[in-house]
């Protein structure tokens, strides 16, 4: 099956819609102008009859594929006997049971206990408030090309785009950014492909000589957030050797680790957890987008000796709500049962080769990075300066959805490859043979 495209991006009807929305919404982040009608499996139908193959499943979100059918049975079985009890007061089967089989699940050889929330930035908003009270300390460090959120806690710790920061000083102070080893572009000039254990020794390095030898205090430091492939910062896979060695460094100092897998997790790597990749377990993770489906829902799995130390320090009144985390037992159920993690590996391999034979075809990819079915192309006016070319990944967007190819753009010259875990090779086929065409356009 390809995409079918019967009308303009957007058609009448959607067209409509967008009209309507620009007028009542608050001004977000709109990526394409795509109004969806139903979504099965990695296709979905927009409200003027158009077929368009997704390679964004909802940001990340729908790793199960669109209504699942499993997941949309527990869903409305849980809602025709109990939509909400509030579990941060009261108490309901579904919340513990999900909670041991998610810290059994998670990298860690240590008692575990979970924070439910209802985003990714929830998530870290709670990480943060964790990692304080159990440290006694209030300074944290992330990242350059970071992303973890947008709420003024979260939002400090932030660092892939201007436009996240720009008027709303101040955020939370207390956080210091460290240079990301990226192996493509870095403060450096090290090829991190060629050199990747160089490229991360400097990287500790500038951390422990520079940020905890002149301005950082590390016995002040609670905690060192990071995502373990950058997402909004552009798909950025850190050399191997990284982040061991970041936990080498954190115990030395008594600093806990935060790993941000809202993107990263749930198979999305072709691991469960895209810290699986590195060997690392760190002390408190952040948990989002494909946990649930698309229920909204949020968990931070946590050390059970870092748990606060007393009642209503941290709480809300939807996390763990009882249709989420109905939602979120079918979900891991779905993706254990249908191998969806084995597949991202496997398709994800057919995907990147493929992306990277365009490399050879197209001068103006300058990378193809990832893990699994976490990719990206990063596009460049010129390969040997490596200067980044947003345009053409903004047009590659705009074209690929003429076509009937749902994209998403990340960093500042990058376009993510993010379809569901159900995909097959033929539908990954499908999608680059649109590409291939969306990208010759938007030249």
């Amino acid at each position: 099956m390809k995409p079918d495209v019967r009308t303009a991006i957007p058609g009448p009807v959607a067209q409509k819609i967008v009209e309507r929305d620009t007028r009542a919404l608050v001004t977000t982040t709109k990526t394409s102008p795509i109004a969806a009608r139903e979504a099965h499996g990695v296709w979905v139908t927009d409200v003027d009859g158009n077929r368009l193959l997704d390679f964004t499943s909802g940001i990340g979100v729908v790793n199960t594929g669109y209504s699942h059918p499993k997941i949309v049975k527990a869903i409305q079985e849980q809602a025709a006997k109990l939509i909400h009890f509030a579990g941060t007061d009261f108490y309901y089967d579904q919340q513990v049971e999900y909670a041991e089989r998610l810290t059994a699940l998670t990298p860690g050889r240590f008692a575990k206990k979970v924070f439910y929330g209802n985003s990714g930035t929830e998530s870290n908003e709670a990480a943060i408030k964790l990692a304080k009270a159990a440290t006694k300390r209030q300074q944290l460090l992330a990242f350059t090309g970071a992303f973890h959120g947008r709420s003024n806690g979260s939002m400090a710790l932030t660092a892939s785009k201007i436009v996240h920061k720009a008027g709303f000083f101040p955020w939370m102070p207390g956080v210091t950014h460290a240079p990301f080893p990226n192996p493509y572009r870095n403060i450096w000039g090290i090829d991190g492909y060629e050199k990747p254990d160089e490229l991360a020794d400097k990287a500790i390095d500038y951390i422990e000589s520079q940020l905890f030898g002149h301005m950082l205090p590390p016995q002040d430091v609670a905690a060192i957030f990071f995502e373990p492939v950058q997402g909004e910062g552009g798909y950025v896979v850190p050399p191997k050797s990284f982040y061991p060695k970041l936990r080498k460094l954190a115990d030395k100092h008594g600093i806990l680790l935060v790993a941000d897998e809202v993107q990263t997790g749930f198979g999305r790597t072709g691991r469960m957890f895209g810290c699986e990749h590195f060997g690392v377990e760190p002390d408190i993770m952040s948990l989002a987008k494909a946990i649930a489906s698309g229920v909204p829902m949020g968990a931070t799995v946590v050390r059970a000796d870092l748990d606060f130390d007393m009642s209503g320090r941290h709480s809300n009144t939807y996390g763990g709500n009882v249709l989420a985390t109905t939602a979120a037992l079918a979900t891991l159920q779905v993706i254990q049962e249908e191998r969806l993690v084995e597949n991202a590996e496997k398709v994800g391999a057919h995907l990147r080769s493929r992306l990277e034979e365009m490399a050879q075809r197209h001068d103006v990819i300058g990378d193809v990075r990832g893990l699994g079915l976490m990719l990206a192309t990063d596009f460049v006016k010129d390969r040997r300066t490596k200067e980044p070319h947003g345009k053409l990944k903004d047009r590659l967007v705009e074209e690929a959805a003429k076509r009937g190819l749902v994209l998403l753009p990340c960093g500042a010259s990058s376009v993510r490859y993010i379809p569901p875990l159900t995909i097959t090779r033929e539908e990954v086929d499908a999608g680059v043979e649109v590409l291939e065409a969306a990208l010759k356009a938007a030249q």
